[in-house]
């Protein structure tokens, strides 16, 4: 479903090149649960930022469903970000002058939605899903960093993307309340059938995936897949 073909991301900084990934190809199918592990500094952001088609690498593809994002016009790659894929971010980056239920429809009106109640159902929906019916008007400052996870992962939900993309979900919060989220992203992942890619230096999490990939220093070392639905 989602590809990526020898993909290569080079920052450079004045005449000096920092190779960030190199050479990594996979294919994430409909349905999966992928783990991508590794060391700080591997290059687990960004490959995760260049399979959202945040960035764009120095080499190599990208492809959803065999066209290259490079390919897509300005406006297929907005509708790919905001409707195919949604990203959730280890820091949530949620807008502090709205309330969680605005947030979360925010989506919603980037893509266009024709109406507002639709859109206002379907963000309560999300909300309820990750248990947070109670805090829909609450604003970022007025919840707890789990609640404020669980807003992030409603908003990637609203637009109904056949896949999520997680950066670090629980590396910002304690043990318990990242048990709770890892839960939530399976929970999800099963009911919904929605395939799942989270970045993650948690060992737990990464073993309850039906496939990990390990990075270090911009390149895949290890492959493993367990085969089934994560427990």
């Amino acid at each position: 479903m989602l590809e990526a073909r020898d993909v290569q991301k080079v920052y450079r900084i004045g005449n000096v090149e920092l190779p960030v990934v190199r050479g990594v190809s996979l294919r994430i199918e409909s349905g999966s649960f992928l783990a991508i592990t590794g060391p700080s500094g591997a290059g687990k952001s960004t490959l995760l930022h260049l399979l959202a088609g945040l960035d764009t690498p120095t080499a190599g593809e990208v492809l959803w469903k065999n066209q290259p994002l490079s390919r897509m016009n300005e406006t297929q790659r907005a509708n790919f970000r905001n409707q195919t894929v949604g990203v959730v971010f280890q820091f949530y980056h949620l807008l502090p002058e709205l309330t969680a239920l605005e947030n979360v429809m925010l989506p919603g009106f980037v893509r266009g939605s024709n109406s507002t109640k639709t859109l206002r159902e379907r963000a309560l929906t999300c909300l309820d899903q990750v248990g947070l019916s109670r805090r829909v008007h609450h604003k970022p400052n007025a919840l707890s960093g789990g609640e404020l996870q669980r807003a992030a992962i409603a908003r990637a939900l609203v637009n109904e993307p056949q896949i999520i993309l997680c950066d670090e979900p629980t590396g910002n919060l304690d043990s318990h309340t990242g048990a709770e989220v890892a839960d939530l992203l399976i929970g999800l992942h099963r009911k919904r059938q929605v395939s799942v890619v989270i970045v993650t230096h948690e060992a737990e999490l990464a073993e309850r995936a039906n496939a990990v990939i390990t990075l270090r220093d911009g390149q895949i070392v290890n492959e493993s897949r367990v085969g089934g639905l994560a427990h």
